[in-house]
């Protein structure tokens, strides 16, 4: 299949912190189009990994509104808690996915496994997968991880999601601690789109 030129884009989202980070990593030449636009819900996620997450996602808005969209399915992987909270990242915040929420679970279940798991550097990573999908065009996919530990306690307002409690490896401050301009050049997400520009 030939390639078709994208000018523009639905980014399959109704997170919209996760929208924002998207609008600054695409090209400045495609317009962006929200999916609050058509009020349209999330589809329920029923994939076993972020990448079928990603897919059900850009599938579901592109069919719904007939246009190319980029859908993205991230998380945050603990290894002691045997990867989780994984691709159950958002539901750990509950129906409103509430972060404040999602800390506070990883925290405890954390404290569940290792009462002592302060002391110690627990390993983490974010992954990010992509998703490019729509009407006379070739389905393109991207995986992405960034690898890291886990913070005692919250620090930082910037970013979103599990970002408070995030250090990236070689870094002693969290993703939430970070100007987005830091945060961007080396996190999940932004590695991902490296990998998926060249198809825009």
């Amino acid at each position: 299949m030939q390639k078709k030129k994208i000018n523009q884009i639905l980014i399959g989202s109704n997170n919209k912190g996760k929208v924002r980070e998207i609008q600054q990593l695409l090209p400045k030449t495609i317009k962006i189009i929200s999916v609050k636009d058509f009020k349209i819900k999330s589809p329920k996620e029923n994939g076993k990994s972020f990448l079928e997450n990603s897919l059900i996602k850009a599938k579901y808005f592109s069919k719904k509104t007939g246009m190319i969209c980029l859908s993205d399915d991230s998380g945050l992987e603990i290894d002691i808690l045997k990867k989780k909270p994984g691709i159950f990242s958002s539901r750990w915040g509950g129906k409103k996915g509430n972060f404040n929420i999602a800390i506070k679970k990883v925290f405890r279940k954390l404290n569940l496994v290792d009462t002592n798991w302060k002391e110690k550097k627990i390993k983490a990573r974010f992954i990010c997968a992509l998703t490019i999908y729509g009407p006379q065009i070739k389905t393109v996919q991207t995986l992405a991880k960034i690898e890291g530990s886990i913070s005692k306690i919250k620090k930082g307002k910037n970013g979103f999601g599990y970002d408070p409690i995030f250090i990236p490896n070689g870094k002693k401050i969290t993703f939430g601690q970070m100007n987005p301009t830091m945060k961007f050049k080396i996190d999940h997400r932004s590695k991902a789109f490296k990998k998926i520009k060249k198809f825009l």
